[in-house]
């Protein structure tokens, strides 16, 4: 079992890995509004008080704050970094045709979708390097073996059949099998299988099975009860990098919303809500198993990132698109009242999530039960 590496290390992992998704995040806004001619008022690396900048020679500041967790850019027009509210009002005659809330609902809602499909954008070129560098891993979604009094076996799932879509997930490969599974501990799926040229389908109800990480974290995990073949790189033409590369980018996004939606159904506990401190753990342990895990790391951060943002709370960049979805049907934005109650609603709700997944994480790490014991 590998020991956890020291918490200055995880810190150190954590910044590295999330500090410069969060700029290419933010630089995409930017990019996208300054080729709609959009004004950026600053640019900022962390939050606070400015310990180093200085201004380019359109205006706008490039700065770096004192707290180094995250970053914004305040386009001219923003009354703060969220772009929520705008002091167009205020604005002088030469920077209204260069303010973010002037522009059509439709601009508005590219340059925000661009922080987003950044980070989905860097992790596809990171898993198109791994596939030129390595190879595509593959193993056939052929069932090899069959373990005794598993769910495959109660199920009557052969060695030979080809599982081909489990829970209405395709699953071209044995990876992709087990991502479905994986997230559906003791659940009760269909499971179609190709058999001597006919397709079956198949009820079953997977195993549960407790898992101990290399560092000795415990999870629970869902268990079908095959093995596959041998797991082989697959060399592909250089035209297949990139649709191999998005294919990856979309089965994993896929994957975080069948974890959101499970939790959010009552399928899966809260308690599996993961939060920073735990992505900073990962981070470090990923770290330390080397450059390659890493970077592979990033990409998945990325991913996540990409995904969180844009989910439609006010807030977070989904919450804005929704907006100007709105806008764009209704012909006329929001009033001013209830695009605030919105974001007031928006942020309490981020605010909650944030304790709870803290709440999580500080019990994952073994806080709660320490705490019990003195008690008690």
């Amino acid at each position: 079992m590998l020991s956890q590496p020291p918490v200055w290390f995880i810190v150190i992992a954590f910044l590295a890995a999330l500090g410069p998704l969060i700029i290419v995040h933010e630089l995409g806004h930017y990019w996208v509004g300054r080729w709609f001619g959009v004004g950026a008022e600053a640019f900022s690396v962390g939050f606070g008080k400015e310990v180093a900048g200085w201004t380019d020679k359109r205006g706008t500041r490039w700065k770096i704050g004192m707290l180094p967790l995250g970053g914004y850019v305040k386009f001219i027009g923003d009354d703060d970094p969220t772009s929520t509210t705008n002091n167009n009002a205020t604005l002088r005659a030469d920077q209204r045709h260069r303010s973010f809330h002037l522009r059509p609902p439709w601009q508005r809602f590219l340059i925000v979708l661009a922080g987003p499909m950044t980070n989905f954008l860097i992790a596809i070129l990171i898993f198109a390097a791994f596939f030129a560098a390595y190879g595509v891993p593959r193993t056939p979604n052929v069932v090899n073996a069959i373990v005794a009094g598993g769910a495959a076996e109660a199920a009557g799932i052969r060695p030979g059949d080809r599982i081909v879509e489990i829970a209405g997930r395709s699953t071209p490969s044995f990876e992709d099998l087990q991502k479905v599974v994986m997230l559906r501990p003791a659940e009760r799926v269909d499971v179609r299988i190709e058999r001597g040229g006919r397709n079956l389908i198949v009820p079953a109800k997977l195993g549960m099975v407790k898992q101990v990480d290399r560092f000795g974290q415990t999870f629970e995990i869902g268990q079908l009860g095959v093995g596959g073949g041998r797991h082989v790189l697959v060399d592909v033409p250089v035209t297949r990098l990139l649709p191999e590369a998005v294919s990856t980018t979309v089965k994993t996004t896929q994957s975080m919303i069948d974890g959101l939606w499970q939790i959010v159904s009552g399928r899966r506990s809260l308690k599996d809500l993961g939060g920073p401190l735990r992505m900073a753990q990962i981070a470090g342990q990923t770290a330390s198993l080397g450059l390659f895990e890493f970077v592979q790391l990033i990409a998945f951060f990325s991913i996540n990132l990409g995904f969180i943002n844009l989910l439609p709370i006010p807030m977070l960049d989904g919450g804005h698109l929704v907006l100007y979805a709105i806008e764009t049907v209704r012909r006329r934005p929001a009033s001013e009242r209830v695009v605030e109650w919105a974001f007031r609603g928006g942020l309490a709700f981020l605010l909650a999530l944030l304790l709870v997944a803290t709440f999580n994480d500080l019990g994952f790490f073994g806080l709660w039960d320490g705490v019990g014991r003195l008690i008690g």
